[in-house]
């Protein structure tokens, strides 16, 4: 069987790096034929010594020298700026373009790989938020696949191969993030090494933070939409702390299929990539002896106006979810940099939301415009709260 040849976009990130370990425990199934980083030169450098790719890619333009410099003794092909992770994307010796760009970035190179039929293993959920009905339309068109990577959606693909009946709901499982018990008159003084402690994950600063405001679980909401063509009176969120049912399908019949594994990112980016197939993974198992409880409760909307916000994005559409993404970037953004306090996150998004003209089928222009639009709005209201 002839070897995967894997572009791993944003390879120095969490995501990006687990799927470089997946690829490294299996290579006689996959191997990395581009990494691509943003601006941590030392660690793409490092990446491309132990992985050998074609080609790099460093987006900050600044960076590349040092790493040309670096790789000049290996056969190693250097680019950078943005519109490189475009072009790469779309070369013949691509098999499968691994998408772990965080946020907005994640959108052009995403809609070039599928307009040039290639697969995509979507861990960007910012791609679908923002420009969803663009994506899909161009995966349709192309006939090129989107396979997800996020934990919940991976769990529902999985409950729905072999299935040809209607879906009657869509339940997204979350951890609750690590102020489910929090008081609500406790969020003003959060600290930001406490909200960047997960529970349950291992992941990147900016999605432990939307899992603290409970908008990753909004995100994943609006990216469900686009993923199984569910309205969102069809997706429900519950909170689930242990993580060990990941999401669930329920169908016309009452009969409910769920996906359940030790809670590690691993899980999903191999299937991804190996889809349609399973391989062997050496990770701690379920051992249902030593479950004394799965506890299950539901989200508390005004602990969480995150989630309330996106749900209202989505039964927008339009243009709503991309100005949403956009302040939700720079709040976030702000908090890790102690600009504004933890319970202002989502009072940032709601004034943008509110300021942002309403389109309802936008076009790519009208996309980068909201998007331009909204963090200008939510970088002035920084100065407010």
């Amino acid at each position: 069987m002839n070897k995967k040849r894997i572009a791993v976009l944003g390879a120095t990130g969490s995501i990006g790096r687990q799927c470089l370990e997946v690829i490294l425990n299996h290579p006689d199934r996959f191997e990395a034929e581009v990494i691509t980083a943003g601006s941590n030169a030392d660690l793409l450098i490092k990446q491309a010594i132990a992985h050998q790719p074609n080609m790099v890619v460093i987006s900050e333009a600044s960076q590349y020298n040092i790493v040309k410099e670096a790789l000049a003794p290996f056969p190693i092909k250097v680019f950078a700026g943005e519109e490189s992770l475009c072009d790469v994307v779309e070369l013949d010796n691509i098999d499968v373009v691994f998408n772990a760009l965080v946020g907005f970035s994640g959108l052009a190179p995403t809609l070039s790989a599928l307009r040039a039929g290639k697969p995509v293993a979507l861990a960007n959920k910012e791609t679908l938020v923002a420009g969803g009905e663009l994506v899909t339309e161009a995966a349709i068109h192309a006939h090129a696949p989107i396979i997800p990577v996020d934990s919940e959606h991976s769990a529902i693909f999985q409950c729905l191969l072999g299935e040809h009946s209607p879906i009657k709901k869509i339940i997204l499982t979350a951890s609750g993030g690590p102020f489910w018990h929090t008081p609500a008159d406790e969020f003003p003084s959060i600290r930001k090494d406490v909200a960047l402690k997960h529970p349950n994950w291992n992941m990147g600063k900016k999605v432990t933070i939307d899992s603290a405001t409970m908008m990753n679980k909004g995100l994943e909401v609006i990216e469900a939409h686009w993923l199984f063509g569910a309205s969102s009176s069809k997706i429900d969120v519950i909170i689930h702390p242990q993580s060990i049912i990941h999401s669930m399908v329920q169908f016309e019949d009452g009969s409910i299929k769920a996906q359940m594994s030790h809670p590690d990112m691993r899980i999903p980016i191999q299937f991804a990539l190996s889809f349609p197939q399973r391989l062997p993974l050496d990770l701690p198992q379920v051992r249902f002896e030593q479950l004394r409880h799965l506890d299950f409760y539901p989200p508390d909307f005004q602990k969480f106006p995150c989630l309330e916000l996106a749900y209202s994005a989505l039964k927008q559409n339009g243009n709503m979810p991309c100005a949403l993404n956009a302040a939700n970037e720079v709040a976030v953004q702000a908090y890790l940099n102690d600009r504004i306090a933890f319970h202002r996150i989502p009072h940032i998004i709601e004034k943008t939301m509110q300021s942002v003209n309403f389109i309802r089928q936008p076009m790519l222009t009208d996309i980068y415009s909201t998007d331009t639009f909204a963090r200008n709005v939510a970088q002035n209201l920084l100065t407010t709260f």
